[in-house]
């Protein structure tokens, strides 16, 4: 099984095509929720479609320990880095963010 990534739009959207090799089929927010869409319509997204929220928005990650799972949340905490520096610690940490998915009790993982 593949992970999905949903990426919020304070990520870039360039992302998608450094991932691609190790998360295909992720999807980026502004591309299929539009620019500005709700903390609510992003969580919806992301639970019908199975994918994992990637955000350095401190919001998923109280919705995520306030409503639990699904979706999980991936909180980026490295503040403004480049998106060569966000591509690499997702990339890096392809096989904690697999643990994390498998781990039924968890709701966010925050790395940086």
């Amino acid at each position: 099984m593949s992970i999905r990534l949903l990426l919020d739009e304070n990520l870039s959207v360039r992302l998608l095509s450094a991932l691609a090799d190790v998360y295909p089929d992720s999807q980026h927010v502004e591309d299929v929720l539009g620019r500005s869409a709700s903390d609510e319509a992003i969580w919806e997204h992301a639970q019908r479609a199975g994918l994992l929220i990637v955000t350095r928005d401190e919001d998923f990650l109280r919705l995520s320990v306030w409503r639990g799972a699904p979706p999980k949340v991936v909180w980026i905490r490295n503040g403004n880095s480049s998106t060569r520096d966000v591509a690499e610690l997702l990339r890096r940490n392809q096989a904690l963010i697999e643990g994390f998915l498998a781990h039924d009790e968890a709701t966010f993982l925050a790395l940086g």
